[in-house]
């Protein structure tokens, strides 16, 4: 067995023993070379499921908290995705090989720039990487089948609960501070009826509003 062989078992087998089950998740994650969104001294560390810095006070998430959130998600390949939080945009990667379209936005120009390059590089022409302020989502090419959010409010924001579509689900952290917080799925059961399952403790990067100075 080669070493690129043998690193992809162990990662796979990192993430199906964090209980991400899902095989059409499982496969867009062994597609998508984790490795590439990891820069500097930290390329070493791109397959241990850990989270990582990079630029702009930012990070990456560990492997196992991606693929769970993006399972919760339930992508189906007709549905159009908004991701706010581009980041390094492994996600957004990930999240355009089992959806029809993703929109993704980050207050810094900088990540997005880098992003759009490595989703050049990789044929992702399905993706729409944006500078944008994610806490009001993007009205524009609202309703959404899905919204996922990479970094953490107090509560949901409600722009972005009004720009999910009816039966649509949204997966966020939500939490007061950095040290407690709770990734939930809200579901859009009709006008002003959502229902909320709480999955998992989670520590992300807070939800900022405006625009980054970068």
């Amino acid at each position: 067995m080669t070493r690129d062989a043998e690193r992809t078992m162990q990662f796979l087998f990192a993430l199906r023993s964090a209980g991400v089950t899902d095989p059409r998740v499982l496969s867009a994650m062994e597609r998508i070379d984790r490795a590439l969104f990891v820069r500097g001294v930290f390329a070493a560390r791109a397959y241990e499921d850990v989270p990582l810095p990079i630029a702009c006070g930012q990070t990456i998430s560990q492997p196992s908290v991606v693929g769970l959130m993006t399972q919760a998600l339930d992508v189906s390949p007709r549905d159009k995705v908004l991701e706010v939080g581009t980041g390094s945009g492994y996600q957004a990667a990930i999240l355009a090989l089992l959806a029809r379209r993703v929109y993704t936005v980050d207050r810094f120009r900088s990540l997005v720039m880098q992003a759009r390059t490595i989703f050049e590089a990789l044929g992702l022409h399905t993706i729409t990487a944006l500078v944008a302020d994610g806490s009001h989502g993007l009205p524009d090419q609202a309703p959404f089948d899905r919204i996922l959010v990479t970094a953490a409010a107090e509560d949901p924001p409600g722009p972005l609960l009004a720009q999910l579509r009816i039966g649509g689900i949204m997966v966020l952290p939500v939490g007061q501070s950095d040290t407690v917080q709770t990734l939930l799925r809200v579901t859009r059961k009709g006008e002003r009826a959502f229902d909320y399952d709480e999955l998992r403790p989670v520590r992300f990067v807070p939800l900022v509003e405006g625009l980054g100075q970068d």
